[in-house]
C-alpha cells in the first residue's frame, strides 16, 4: 500500500381534537417525503470548469490508457472498487460492489457481489427499456480488454492471468474473431448480481486493477450497437454522461439524472484516531459533503489547452475552476519560495499538492538500428548518451524544481521501492565520451561528430511534442549531446497520441514520456518491461528472458521482503539495459478557485468530480 507524505423538529399540531389516524397518516406522510425525496439533487446552476494539457482520445476506457480519457471514464463508466476519497494511505472501496470481494486463501479466486438496483444511462441501444447492471457485463468488459482486435493498451491487466483466456485469445488471433459467448472458468457468473473471478496464478494487486477507468462496465447491447463508433458514444452506470463532445476543443458531462441514491462515505470519520490524525481541510470536505446526495455539480466542461501560457492566463481570468497543475513557467509567480503568493491569496485561493506518482523519463527504442540492442556497443551507446544529460537542469531550467530527482524505475513511495541508485544517471561527460571512444564511436570524418563503429552516420532524432515544455527539452538534450559529438535532431514533431502509436510500432528512436501509476505498487512499472506489454504500454519494445522469468514470479506474491528484493534486481537489469533515462518524479501543485470546494487529488483517481461543489455565493459576479 502507498505510504503517501502519503435535525428538525415536526411541527406541532394545533388541533387536540384532530383524529388520532390522521395525525399517524400526516406523520407517515411527512416521514416518508423525508426518506424518499433526495437530500442533494445535482444542482444544474452549478458547472465546473476546467482544462487539461492534452485532449482525450476518446472514451473507449477499456481501450485508452492516457490520463485526459481516463478522466471522462472514471465519471461516465464504473469499476467494480474504488478509492475512499480522502482516506491516506490510501484505501479500497465497495463502488458498485457491495464492498471488497471475498479472496481465496491461496490469492487466486475473487468473488464480488453486486450491489442490486444499479441502471445503465438510457439510451436507443436499450429498446426503450431500464437496463440494469449485472454480473456479465463485467465478465464481457474485461473479456474487451483480452480481445485482440482491439488492441487495448490495458491487456496487461489480465495478460495470462485468467483460467481459460488464453485459448480464448488465441483462438481469436488464428480466427480474427474474438468468442465473447464462450464461457470460461475465469469470469464466472453464478447468479445475476455475482462475479467470480479465477486466476491462473495468485495475483494480489487484482483488487487494485479492478479500480481501474479500465474495467469500469460496458453495456454489451451498446458496444455493438454503435459499432466502430462505440468510442464516441459512451453508456455507463457512473454520476455522469456525455451530454457533447467537440474532438480536441471542449467535452460536456452533465449529471447523470439516473444515477442511484449515492451518499459520501469516507473512513477517516469512523475511528477518532484517524479524524485526530487527517488534514483539517479533508475533515471539511467531509462535514460539507455529510449527507449529500451525490453528485453536487450539474454540468462539467473541460477544454484542453497545450500551451502553458494561454492555460494559466485562462486561469487567472477566472476562466477555470481550478488549474491541475501549475504550469512550470509561472510556479515563482504564483508561489514563491514554495508559499502562496499574497494577490492569489487576497482572492482567496488556496492549494493542494498533485498526488500523484508521476515517474518522466526519456524512451529509448530497443529495436532501433541506431539506438537499440542489447550488445555491448549499444548498452555503451545509451549508457553514454544517460550519463551526458543533466537531468538536475530539467529539473530547475525546465520543472522549476516541482521534481525530484529520480534514479529508480519504482518511485518513491510505491510498495517494492528501494532507495538504491547507479551512477550513470550522475552527469559526466567526460566519462560518456570516454566509454564512447572505448567502443569505436568516433569522428571518423573530422567533421566534429561521431560515427557508428561501422562508419555509418551516428545520428538520433528525438521526438516531442509541438509544446513549448518538449521543444525545451529537446534543446537540452541537444546541448548535451553535442557535449558527446553526436547529432541529435527533432524531425517527428506530432500530438502525444500519435508518437505513442508510433511507439507502439517501433517509429520513434526517442520521445519524452511519464507514467503515472494505476495502483500502489511498483508492479505497475515494472510490467512496463515485459515482452507481452510490447504493442501496449511497453513503448521502448525491451524484451528479455530474464526479466520476463523474474516477471513472472513477482506477479504471484504479496508484498514482502522478498518481493521486494526481487524488485530491486529488476530494477538493476534494467539499469544495465537502459530502455529509460529516468529523470525525475514530479511534484505539482494544484491552484483552487475559492468557489470550489471539496478538492482533493487522490493518487489513483484521475478527477473525482463526483465529490466536488460550487459555492455560487462566491462566483465572481
Amino acid at each position: 500500500m502507498m505510504r503517501y507524505f502519503f435535525a428538525r423538529m415536526m411541527p406541532r399540531f394545533r388541533r387536540a381534537a384532530v383524529p388520532l389516524l390522521v395525525v399517524v397518516a400526516n406523520a407517515l406522510s411527512v416521514t416518508a417525503a423525508f426518506m424518499f425525496t433526495p437530500a442533494f439533487a445535482a444542482d444544474m446552476n452549478k458547472v465546473i470548469r476546467t482544462t487539461q494539457p492534452s485532449a482525450e482520445t476518446n472514451f473507449d476506457c477499456a481501450i485508452e490508457s492516457d490520463e485526459a480519457t481516463a478522466t471522462f471514464c472514471n465519471s461516465i463508466f464504473e469499476p467494480l472498487l474504488q478509492y475512499d476519497y480522502l482516506a491516506r494511505p490510501v484505501k479500497l472501496q465497495g463502488r458498485t460492489s457491495t464492498g471488497l470481494p471475498a479472496i481465496s486463501p491461496d490469492g487466486k479466486t475473487y468473488t464480488f457481489k453486486l450491489r442490486p438496483g444499479i441502471f445503465f444511462t438510457p439510451d436507443a441501444a436499450f429498446n426503450g427499456q431500464k437496463r440494469e447492471l449485472v454480473a456479465s457485463d463485467y465478465a464481457y468488459s474485461i473479456k474487451r480488454i483480452l480481445d485482440p482486435r482491439l488492441i487495448s493498451k490495458w491487456q496487461f491487466l489480465f495478460d495470462k492471468k485468467l483460467v481459460d483466456a488464453d485459448a480464448l485469445v488465441e483462438d481469436a488471433k488464428k480466427t480474427g474473431k474474438f468468442n465473447y459467448d464462450l464461457p470460461i472458468a475465469g469470469l464466472e457468473v453464478p447468479d445475476k448480481y455475482t462475479l467470480v473471478i479465477r486466476l491462473v496464478k495468485a495475483d494480489y494487486n487484482l483488487s487494485y486493477i479492478l479500480a481501474t477507468t479500465a474495467t469500469g462496465a460496458v453495456a454489451r447491447e451498446v458496444v455493438e450497437y454503435y459499432g466502430r463508433t462505440f468510442p464516441e458514444h459512451p453508456v455507463g452506470t457512473g454520476p455522469y454522461k456525455l451530454k457533447s463532445w467537440q474532438r480536441s476543443l471542449k467535452v460536456v458531462m452533465e449529471a447523470n439524472p439516473d444515477f442511484r441514491e449515492e451518499y459520501f462515505h469516507s473512513s477517516i470519520t469512523d475511528d477518532p484516531i484517524l479524524m485526530a490524525a487527517a488534514d483539517p481541510r479533508d475533515l471539511a470536505i467531509a462535514a460539507h459533503l455529510k449527507g449529500k446526495r451525490l453528485p453536487l455539480v450539474g454540468r462539467i466542461e473541460v477544454s484542453p489547452i497545450e500551451e502553458e501560457q494561454p492555460r494559466w492566463l485562462a486561469f487567472l481570468n477566472n476562466e477555470h475552476d481550478y488549474i491541475r497543475t501549475i504550469p512550470t513557467p509561472f510556479i515563482e509567480t504564483a508561489v514563491p519560495g514554495g508559499k502562496l503568493a499574497r494577490n492569489l491569496e487576497k482572492l482567496g485561493m488556496t492549494t493542494r499538492p498533485d498526488e500523484v506518482a508521476w515517474l518522466q523519463y526519456t524512451t529509448f527504442n530497443m529495436k532501433d538500428k541506431t539506438i537499440g540492442g542489447y550488445t555491448p556497443e549499444k548498452i555503451a551507446l545509451r549508457r553514454a548518451m544517460t550519463m551526458a544529460y543533466p537531468a538536475e537542469d530539467e529539473i530547475t531550467i525546465i520543472e522549476k524544481n516541482q521534481a525530484l530527482k529520480a534514479w529508480s524505475y519504482i518511485p518513491q513511495g510505491m510498495a517494492g521501492f528501494v532507495d538504491d541508485r547507479t551512477d550513470i544517471y550522475d552527469y559526466n561527460p567526460a566519462r560518456a565520451n570516454a566509454l564512447l571512444d572505448m567502443f569505436g564511436y568516433k569522428d571518423i570524418d573530422g567533421d566534429g561528430w561521431r560515427e557508428m563503429p561501422d562508419g555509418s552516420p551516428l545520428v538520433v532524432d528525438m521526438a516531442s511534442t509541438p509544446n513549448q515544455r518538449d521543444r525545451s527539452k529537446v534543446e537540452l538534450w541537444r546541448r548535451a549531446m553535442e557535449r558527446i559529438g553526436i547529432r541529435l535532431t527533432n524531425n517527428k514533431v506530432e500530438k502525444l497520441p500519435d508518437l505513442r502509436k508510433q511507439a507502439q510500432l517501433g517509429k520513434v528512436q526517442m520521445f519524452f514520456y511519464g507514467w503515472i501509476a494505476d495502483y500502489p505498487d511498483g508492479e505497475n512499472y515494472l510490467q512496463l518491461f515485459t515482452t507481452t506489454s510490447i504493442g501496449g504500454p511497453n513503448y521502448t519494445l525491451f524484451s528479455l528472458p530474464e526479466y520476463d522469468q523474474l516477471y513472472a514470479k513477482v506477479v504471484t506474491m504479496p508484498d514482502s521482503p522478498e518481493r521486494t528484493a526481487l524488485y530491486q534486481r529488476m530494477v538493476r537489469l534494467l539499469w544495465v539495459y537502459n530502455p529509460w533515462r529516468v529523470t525525475n518524479l514530479k511534484q505539482g501543485t494544484i491552484l483552487i478557485q475559492p468557489w470550489l470546494l471539496g478538492y482533493r487529488k487522490h493518487p489513483f483517481v484521475n478527477e473525482a468530480f463526483m465529490y466536488l461543489d460550487i459555492d455560487l455565493q462566491k462566483l465572481p459576479k
